[in-house]
């Protein structure tokens, strides 16, 4: 999405031209409409779009997707912006003026990063989390010679926080992984499986899950 009608049909058929199939949209509305129609790969968003800021049209896609990269293309560089820009879910910044040359390297490497982690999700079942050890499969978690059942909700649970080691488990993502719906009520209940989850790691003191304000929880050991 890109305000500038001219740069972004020039972004547009630079990268149909390498490959890329592409989407553009020139305001917030109808880029969150194409979002949810396409459901594309990657997300190139502008700051200053009229009717539904970047920002906003951020917030909106994370909701839908946790997972889909979303660079800003901008102009807006300070580090207020940028700040604002990742805390509202974006993976990286390219700053006005640019080349396609780096353009394309970047949209390269956050495509990349996504079907790593995609494929990690889908791979690994089991975890050591300090002197845990955390078995997805038989939904066990084992310290020392204490052996912890896991309903199922609280593997699923702890698999993604584990995944996420280190980063930002957007409660998004949960909730529609592992309730299929993020309402009100399926929210409540997920911090309540989150309090669960630090009670039965708390004979480590060195596995901690984070609340991120507003964003989500991270673990980290």
């Amino acid at each position: 999405m890109e305000d500038e009608l001219s740069l972004g049909l020039i972004v547009k058929e630079s990268l149909e031209t390498r490959g890329f199939e592409v989407n553009y949209c020139q305001d917030g509305r109808s880029g969150l409409s194409s979002f949810k129609e396409y459901k594309p790969d990657i997300c190139l968003l502008d700051i200053m779009l009229p009717i539904k800021d970047g920002f906003t049209l951020a917030q909106d896609i994370r909701k839908l997707d946790a997972r889909v990269p979303i660079i800003f293309i901008t102009a807006r560089s300070q580090t207020p912006d940028v700040v604002k820009g990742f805390e509202l879910g974006a993976n990286d910044y390219i700053k006005k003026p640019f080349s396609m040359e780096e353009l394309i390297v970047r949209i390269k490497a956050r495509l990349s990063d996504n079907s790593g982690l995609i494929e990690q999700q889908d791979a690994q079942r089991s975890f050591v989390l300090g002197k845990y050890q955390f078995n997805y499969d038989k939904q066990v978690l084992d310290f020392q010679w204490k052996e912890k059942k896991l309903t199922h909700r609280e593997a699923e649970i702890l698999r993604l926080l584990c995944i996420h080691r280190n980063r930002v488990l957007e409660r998004s993502l949960v909730l529609d992984k592992v309730w299929g719906d993020d309402n009100f009520f399926n929210a409540r209940s997920m911090d309540v499986f989150i309090t669960k989850l630090r009670k039965y790691l708390a004979d480590d003191p060195e596995v901690e899950i984070l609340n991120v304000r507003g964003i989500g929880y991270k673990i980290t050991y």
